[in-house]
């Protein structure tokens, strides 16, 4: 299976407007029929499954369900999407988030997952258009890159993420100032 290919397809869709998005459940819901009507039979699609169901020792994630997850019923194939689309802006709260899913996706490579995505939709330029590029916001607008260590910026500042590589953002523009972009996590 090569779910990249079908990730970009399911945006491509989004572009010409043949699926439509309004919020991050949409997108999960709407990305699981399109997988459903793609993928082999074998596999299982599921959406909001726990981590414990995989990994039954799995307090040491940074969360505990992924948003989807395609697997075999052997569960010797798995693979897992998480996705980002903020609409009520909150900007460096989400760009961290979307580092903490990034992080999460690193932990279920190292535990075994074959593959994993992260996608991010964002329709506020203020989430891709280069102004006020400190901090958290450089790794979305300027640098283009999530890595390395990532302190939360606002709340609780002790909160530190350790990315393990470098993961290159490439925004694309589906429509109007709707953009995404997609990266695979890999060990």
């Amino acid at each position: 299976m090569n779910l990249l290919l079908h990730l970009n397809e399911f945006a491509d869709e989004i572009a010409r407007e043949n699926i439509e998005i309004y919020n991050e459940a949409s997108i999960q819901y709407e990305l699981a029929i399109y997988l459903r009507g793609r993928l082999d039979n074998i596999y299982k699609i599921q959406l909001e499954r726990n981590i414990d169901y995989f990994n039954p020792d799995s307090g040491n994630y940074k969360k505990k369900e992924m948003d989807i997850v395609i697997f075999t019923p052997a569960k010797k194939e798995k693979q897992c999407v998480e996705l980002k689309f903020p609409t009520q802006g909150q900007y460096p709260e989400q760009m961290f988030s979307a580092c903490k899913d990034v992080k999460f996706l690193e932990e279920l490579i190292k535990s075994g997952f074959n593959e994993c995505y992260f996608m991010m939709f964002a329709s506020d330029p203020l989430f891709y258009i280069s102004k006020g590029d400190n901090g958290i916001y450089k790794m979305f607008r300027r640098e283009k890159l999530i890595k390395g260590e990532v302190r939360k910026p606002t709340g609780k500042k002790y909160e530190v993420l350790h990315i393990d590589r470098e993961y290159k953002i490439e925004w694309r523009t589906l429509k109007d100032n709707l953009k995404c972009f997609t990266i695979e996590v890999k060990n």
